[in-house]
């Protein structure tokens, strides 16, 4: 199975927990994909799909955010799909590992993606359709600062909406949802 075949499977059983705005977000991703069969990757310059992970601790008291060097805003661990990525999910496992230095250990919270968010890029793409998982960091994990990044840190959840945006928000709050937090 292609990249595309398993984002258009995971897209289709989207629910986005009955929520209208996330399914009209699914269905406009599933159009994307349909007009642009190479939209799950960075050369498509119509918008292309990425994959991310918020990454929560094992006591699941707090979240493990970047400040991106690039936009300068403190996010969840994510980026674009690359060829040698089999799945959405792997895509997503794999950039939060990267970006958040713990080499091994992250395990994706069950249910498949826990929110979808499509935002504005500056030229030459326009969109990036970002498919959002939760990923739980082993007990003892150590986070280390990639160059993606400027800083890397623990926030506890009542912290973020001083610092994050609000499709980090609404992230953690589907993620604590999942959790039952």
């Amino acid at each position: 199975m292609s990249l595309l075949e398993d984002a258009v499977l995971v897209l289709k059983a989207y629910e986005g927990d009955g929520e209208a705005d996330q399914r009209a977000l699914r269905d406009l991703y599933l159009e994307h994909l349909a007009a642009h069969p190479d939209g799950v990757y960075k050369p498509c310059t119509a918008g292309h799909v990425t994959g991310s992970a918020l990454v929560v601790d094992p006591a699941a008291e707090r979240v493990l955010l970047t400040l991106h060097k690039k936009l300068g805003m403190w996010l969840q661990m994510g980026g674009h799909c690359e060829p040698g990525d089999a799945t959405l999910a792997a895509a997503a496992l794999r950039e939060a590992g990267e970006e958040s230095g713990i080499a091994s250990g992250l395990t994706l919270l069950p249910g498949g993606p826990v929110r979808l968010d499509r935002h504005p890029i500056p030229a030459p793409c326009h969109w990036h359709l970002d498919v959002q998982y939760a990923a739980l960091a082993p007990a003892g994990a150590v986070a280390e600062i990639s160059e993606e990044s400027l800083d890397l840190r623990w926030f506890r959840y009542e912290e973020v909406a001083g610092v994050a945006d609000t499709s980090v928000v609404r992230l953690l709050e589907a993620t604590r949802a999942r959790l039952g937090a």
